[in-house]
C-alpha cells in the first residue's frame, strides 16, 4: 500500500538537464524529511539532497551544490530533483526515500537509472 515511485530518469549529455519526480502513496509525507540517494556500480549509496516536507529546509551535497535543486509539492505528496549541468560521475541509480521525524528508518522508492554519456 505503501509505495514511492521515482520517474525522470534517462540518458543526457554531459551538461544536459533532467527532473526527477517521486511521487508518494499510501501515506502522507507531512510528518516526513525526503530524501534523494544515488548509488553508482561498485560504490556505496550517498545521499544527495534532502528536505523537510515542513518548512521545506534543504541540504546537499557538496558535489551537487548549485547544480542540483530539490523541491516539494505537499499537496501533491511529491518531491522533485532537478538537476542541470550534468557530470558523467552523476550517473548512477537515483532512489527517492521517506523518513519519518526523529527516526532513522524510511521507505523507499525502486530507482531510476540516470546515465550521463557523450
Amino acid at each position: 500500500q505503501v509505495q514511492l515511485v521515482e520517474s525522470g530518469g534517462g540518458l543526457v549529455e554531459p551538461g544536459g538537464s533532467l527532473r526527477l519526480s517521486c511521487a508518494a502513496s499510501g501515506f502522507r509525507t507531512n510528518r516526513f524529511v525526503m530524501r534523494w540517494y544515488r548509488q553508482a556500480p561498485g560504490k556505496e549509496r550517498d545521499l544527495v539532497a534532502s528536505i523537510t516536507m515542513i518548512g521545506g529546509i534543504t541540504n546537499y551535497a557538496d558535489s551537487v551544490k548549485g547544480r542540483f535543486t530539490i523541491s516539494r509539492d505537499n499537496a501533491k505528496n511529491t518531491a522533485y530533483l532537478q538537476m542541470s549541468n550534468l557530470l558523467p560521475d552523476d550517473t548512477a541509480v537515483y532512489y527517492c526515500s521517506a523518513g519519518p521525524l526523529g527516526l532513522p528508518t524510511a521507505y523507499w522508492g525502486q530507482g531510476t537509472q540516470v546515465t550521463v554519456s557523450s
